[in-house]
């Protein structure tokens, strides 16, 4: 079983998976998790346009800045929510 318990990987697979990414340059780390944050960014933007299907996109935009900043931080940067 894979160290958190959640994977569905073989343990084999994920320690090689491991190794790779223990070996990967700096540049190539980075790039990854610039990756995932888009992935991450892109299944959010999904998910709030299938909540608010009816919310135009600068709604949508600011419902992710307030998932990614915390509502307080992004009223500070973007101003009062318009909805």
């Amino acid at each position: 079983m894979s160290r958190s318990g959640l994977s569905d990987t073989h343990p084999d697979i994920e320690r090689i998976q491991i190794e790779l990414l223990r070996q990967a340059p700096d540049w190539r780390k980075a790039e990854i998790v610039g990756e995932l944050y888009a992935t991450m960014k892109t299944l959010a933007l999904l998910g709030l346009r299938q909540r608010y299907p009816h919310a135009g996109e600068p709604e949508v935009r600011r419902r992710l800045a307030d998932l990614l900043l915390g509502p307080e931080l992004a009223e500070t940067v973007y101003g009062p929510t318009p909805y």
